[in-house]
């Protein structure tokens, strides 16, 4: 699996159960490398969309590598540890933490 592949598979993989109460929000990805790319992830509710590009003001924005991403989804890598060594970066970490366990991210 890509990183590409992981982010456009957010829809499938999220329970909507575990978006409740986490109030609406927009994310863009940013992931250098060849199985990378720009994507917008939308939470509305309980629905949560993801689109290729950047589209609409994100309220946080996560820019890496698809090596580093693949490294955090695959336990490989301590999201924190990514942060401190500048390998991950997070605009918005309030945002990213109420959403990073749905997400497959932590």
């Amino acid at each position: 699996m890509t990183a590409k592949e992981f982010i456009l598979g957010f829809p499938d993989r999220i329970n909507p159960e575990s978006l409740e109460g986490k109030g609406d929000t927009c994310f863009h990805f940013k992931i250098s490398g060849d199985g990378g790319g720009e994507f917008t992830a939308v939470i509305k509710g309980n629905e949560f969309s993801v689109v290729e590009g950047l589209e609409n003001e994100a309220k946080c924005v996560i820019t890496t590598s698809d090596k580093v991403l693949m490294a955090i989804i695959n336990r490989e890598q301590n999201p924190m540890t990514a942060v401190m060594f500048g390998k991950l970066k997070i605009s918005n970490l309030n945002e990213m933490t109420k959403f990073a366990k749905p997400l497959g991210l932590m």
